[in-house]
């Protein structure tokens, strides 16, 4: 469960490292998101002498979280960090890798690409 002020950890390498929330977007008064929501991002820490600087706001694609996933078999899945893939105005990734795994709940959300440049998918 992602809201507005929580950290997460860049999972590309797009040049951001540390993002924070400031906005969730998907519907009216939506307060919280999941895995394979957009969220509105700043960035705090960024790789020195890339396109993306500190301070700078982005959107991005929720790929990892601490709180479980239930899935519809039942079964739950969780990780150990908050992590995004960040992406443009076309909703694809502005990176050209995606580190660590991520949930099957992305590919399901339509973001295929991020899902194929994933070094693996749960």
């Amino acid at each position: 469960m992602i809201q507005t002020e929580s950290y997460l950890r860049a999972a590309d390498n797009s040049g951001a490292k540390v993002l924070r929330v400031i906005r969730v977007l998907g519907g009216f008064h939506k307060s919280v998101g999941t895995v394979g929501d957009v969220v509105v991002c700043s960035v705090r820490e960024a790789i020195p002498h890339t396109d993306i600087k500190k301070g700078q706001v982005v959107k991005a694609v929720i790929v990892r979280t601490k709180k479980e996933i239930r899935r519809k078999d039942g079964s739950h899945i969780r990780f150990d960090e908050n992590a995004a893939v960040l992406i443009d105005k076309n909703n694809m990734p502005v990176g050209t890798r995606v580190f660590g795994p991520i949930a099957r709940e992305v590919r399901e959300a339509g973001y295929t690409k991020i899902a194929s440049l994933a070094q693996e998918v749960w």
